[in-house]
């Protein structure tokens, strides 16, 4: 049993599962926070762009 329970302790698969995990969540984390200052923007060039369209068709 304390065999067992060494090598449970001297595993490190469960940690890299882990690091890919916190890596993963910080990315998207990150694209979130940029999506939500860029929203802005691009809401009002798509706006800007739907205008020029409507007009030229006009």
């Amino acid at each position: 049993m304390k065999k067992l329970l060494n090598a449970f302790v001297k595993d490190e698969d469960g940690a890299v599962t882990v690091d890919w995990v916190v890596l993963t969540a910080a990315i998207v984390g990150i694209a979130l926070a940029i999506i939500a200052t860029i929203r802005g923007g691009l809401t009002n060039a798509a706006d800007d762009i739907a205008a020029s369209l409507s007009n030229a068709l006009t």
